[in-house]
């Protein structure tokens, strides 16, 4: 099925089309954007905002296309993801994605079956597009210590680690059924992984690590599954590649005890699906605001989709005062690890320092003494602070 998207400075599939990078660094990134639902037209807007700021400074060109998912895409199309979106996507850099979906109470979206709700077309977006590694930043900015729910001592001068989840393997997607047997009825859920499947979340996670501070903790549960057993000699196969990055090994639910223990350990944790489905939820949590975590969906390639950890918000959609850094470090995530331009990546994670620093906060990270400012204010005040 096809129908209308809306689009500005369409661009076509095809090889051509890679990243281009010209004799003095410049580049063409070929980006295309989900606004979404609720708050997502509202964040990703103010997401380019800063990245046309930034590409600016830095001598770069920036070539958008706006397709629909989602809500949005039900609305126009009947569907949440058409072809159209899924070969423009694959024609492009990287995605950059707002939220989707809306009211699961109230949303005439949510009377559809499953597989055509909003949140069908993201899983099918990403299984169209190979993305097996999930990235979930947990960082404390030292201007929201005071949101943060661990005591001040365990705190300390903040975290900022980074959870690598694969994203396609495992429990959630191993054979499962349900029987009877004997009139006792009996569920299974099977937990699989192969070397490759391995190896490639593992390689991911060490080149990430290799962009911060060299520590790769891997997390398995090697004292009881073999599935973990195979998962820890991979890893350290992988390792032997990469000499500057320190490795170890946590069970889990040691990892689990030392996220809220000592935060501050951790640079890059490796896991698989379901442990990484729990402690990137843990992980966020200690931050205390959901509204600053971003994160990213990674394949083979350097391509990847980029989006806030938050939801779509529908409740203060069209009211300007939702958070947009989250996805404003999700833009900046996109700028390091699909087109490694770290440089200008650390200019936007400074711009988002500072702007908390001189005390400028949305209404959900509002605290006492500061200055309450709209989403089109604080992509303002980032994109400014760029320079």
């Amino acid at each position: 099925m096809r129908c209308w998207q809306a689009s500005c400075h369409r661009i076509p599939a095809g090889p051509e089309h890679e990243k281009q990078r010209g004799n003095e660094g410049k580049m063409k990134l070929n980006i295309v954007c989900i606004p979404g639902d609720g708050i997502g037209p509202e964040i990703v807007a103010e997401a380019k905002k800063v990245l046309d700021k930034t590409a600016k400074v830095y001598g770069h060109e920036i070539a958008y296309t706006d397709v629909l998912m989602g809500g949005a895409s039900i609305d126009a199309c009947g569907v949440p993801l058409t072809q159209e979106t899924i070969d423009t996507a694959k024609g492009a850099d990287a995605v950059l994605m707002g939220s989707i979906g809306g009211d699961t109470t109230t949303s005439p979206w949510y009377k559809l079956a499953p597989d055509l709700r909003p949140e069908a077309g993201l899983l099918g977006l990403r299984k169209a597009l190979s993305l097996f590694a999930n990235l979930r930043p947990a960082v404390l900015y030292d201007e929201l210590a005071d949101a943060c729910p661990l005591k001040k001592e365990i705190i300390g001068s903040g975290f900022d680690m980074m959870i690598m989840r694969e994203l396609t393997g495992g429990l959630y997607f191993g054979e499962r059924y349900t029987t009877e047997e004997g009139g006792v009825r009996k569920a299974v859920d099977t937990l699989t992984y192969d070397e490759k499947e391995i190896r490639r979340i593992a390689v991911k996670a060490f080149e990430i690590a290799m962009k911060r501070n060299k520590k790769v903790t891997s997390v398995d549960k090697a004292n009881v599954l073999d599935s973990s057993r195979l998962w820890r000699k991979v890893v350290e196969e992988v390792a032997a590649d990469y000499p500057e990055v320190a490795l170890e090994h946590m069970l889990v639910d040691n990892c689990a005890m030392q996220l809220v223990k000592n935060p501050a350990q951790f640079d890059v944790i490796l896991t698989e699906n379901m442990f990484g489905d729990i402690l990137s939820d843990e992980a966020s949590m200690v931050t205390g605001s959901i509204g600053m975590l971003a994160s990213a969906s990674l394949n083979d390639s350097k391509f990847g989709l980029y989006e806030p950890s938050h939801g779509s918000a529908p409740d203060i959609a069209g009211q300007g005062i939702a958070n947009p850094i989250a996805t404003i470090l999700s833009a900046a995530m996109m700028l390091r690890y699909s087109f490694d331009l770290d440089k200008e990546a650390d200019a936007v994670e400074a711009a988002v320092k500072s702007i908390l620093k001189k005390g400028y906060r949305t209404v959900d990270i509002m605290s006492e003494g500061c200055t309450k400012v709209g989403c089109k204010e604080m992509g303002d005040l980032l994109a400014d602070e760029i320079n």
